[in-house]
């Protein structure tokens, strides 16, 4: 064991005490501060006698207390001594449940808030409408963003061989399972059988809807990922002819939701797989710096379709009467709010990426945008779910 000063290799010193197998280990000091490395679990197990060496180096950390338990160092979580390495495990779970319990909140209690003393009809099941609605385009999402990203990491030089681990097969069922979860709301809320609601407009679509997914989630198990794009184009064609039934230019709408839903699922989705393999690479910051890049430049494009779309549906869909006064128009507003929020937050991250060479930052930055994205993904379902506001405007 060595510590302390190291003496000149070329002066001989005579030993001082008893040396050979049965010599006690040298004492030391309780002021020098050692590491011990494990290179691997069975290193535990191995044979502590004096045929199995052990090394200490003594380095610039906080020696442990005495009698401390040994603490493993691994590439995820680095101890420190007033336990924050600890606490950082129990952050993240913490932190994403907090979430998904303030979506859920949202997607219930939300369509009945915005609604609240507009005179508008009261929708039946609203909330939970408003929920399956969230878990179908968060699917969408998930599976669009996986095969989009995928073509982004192929391209990056020095990029490491490992993958995050697929998504889309879960993402996909789950959105099955939500748009058959409107199917049997849509006939217990309409009083007719399951048979009989697949005979209706928006039963029928969401039959398509929910075959689609299933289909993409065959896809996506399959050696052939890509395949999933057909099917689930059929589930946003699908899905965008159900959300305008109104009489006035539901094709213009219709179109207007395909661009609409497509650019956010990809936005969406893209960068939470983005953030996913940055994660894994924290290793090699050069590769998940480029990779950041090369998702900025496509978000731009796509953050321009969503502006475009969204104001066109908002001129078409909403009088400007009555913008404050029905549910559309105060959940609307509430989007803008949060669509302003991501903007400043990925402009923010651009910067970042552009000025350091490291991405922490950036990628703390993007995670902030995701998370507000997810809350976008909850203020879309609700506008799906609140009455059309021309039934309440005075225009003719």
């Amino acid at each position: 064991m060595f510590s302390g000063t190291p003496a000149d290799p070329a002066a001989r010193t005579a030993p001082t005490g008893p040396t050979g197998p049965d010599a006690p280990p040298a004492a030391v000091p309780p002021d020098a501060p050692t590491l011990a490395l494990s290179l691997s679990p069975a290193a535990r197990t191995a044979p502590t006698g004096s045929d199995a060496p052990t090394l200490a180096l003594s380095i610039g950390v906080p020696p442990l207390p005495t009698g401390a338990p040994p603490v493993a160092v691994t590439a995820d979580v680095v101890p420190s001594a007033d336990g924050s390495g600890r606490r950082s495990r129990f952050l993240l779970p913490a932190s994403l449940a907090a979430a998904a319990l303030l979506a859920l909140l949202m997607a219930l209690l939300g369509p009945g808030l915005v609604a609240r003393g507009t005179g508008e009809l009261r929708i039946p099941g609203a909330g939970l409408t408003t929920l399956l609605r969230t878990v179908l385009f968060t699917a969408l999402a998930v599976h669009l963003g996986e095969l989009l990203a995928r073509q982004l990491v192929r391209p990056v030089r020095g990029r490491p061989r490992t993958a995050v681990r697929s998504w889309s097969v879960c993402a996909a069922l789950a959105g099955a399972a939500a748009a058959a979860g409107q199917i049997v709301q849509l006939a217990a809320v309409s009083g007719l059988g399951i048979t009989e609601t697949y005979a209706t407009r928006d039963g029928g679509l969401l039959l398509l809807i929910a075959n689609g997914l299933v289909l993409a989630a065959g896809c996506a198990a399959s050696k052939r990922p890509a395949l999933a794009l057909a099917p689930l184009a059929v589930v946003i064609g699908a899905e965008a002819i159900r959300a305008h039934p109104e009489a006035y230019s539901p094709e213009i709408g219709a179109a207007l939701t395909v661009v609409h839903l497509t650019a956010a699922s990809l936005w969406t989705g893209g960068l939470l797989y983005v953030l996913r393999t940055m994660w894994l690479w924290r290793g090699s910051p050069v590769a998940a710096r480029a990779l950041l890049g090369r998702y900025a430049r496509l978000a731009i494009w796509l953050y321009v379709a969503l502006a475009a779309t969204g104001t066109a549906s908002t001129l078409r869909r909403l009088p400007l009467d009555v913008v404050f006064t029905s549910a559309y128009g105060r959940t609307l507003l509430v989007k803008l709010a949060l669509m302003t929020v991501v903007s400043a937050l990925a402009v923010a991250a651009r910067r970042r990426m552009l000025r350091d060479t490291d991405p922490a930052l950036a990628h703390r930055l993007a995670r902030r945008e995701q998370v507000v994205l997810g809350a976008v993904v909850v203020v879309s379902a609700i506008l799906t779910v609140v009455p059309d506001p021309h039934w309440i405007s005075m225009r003719p």
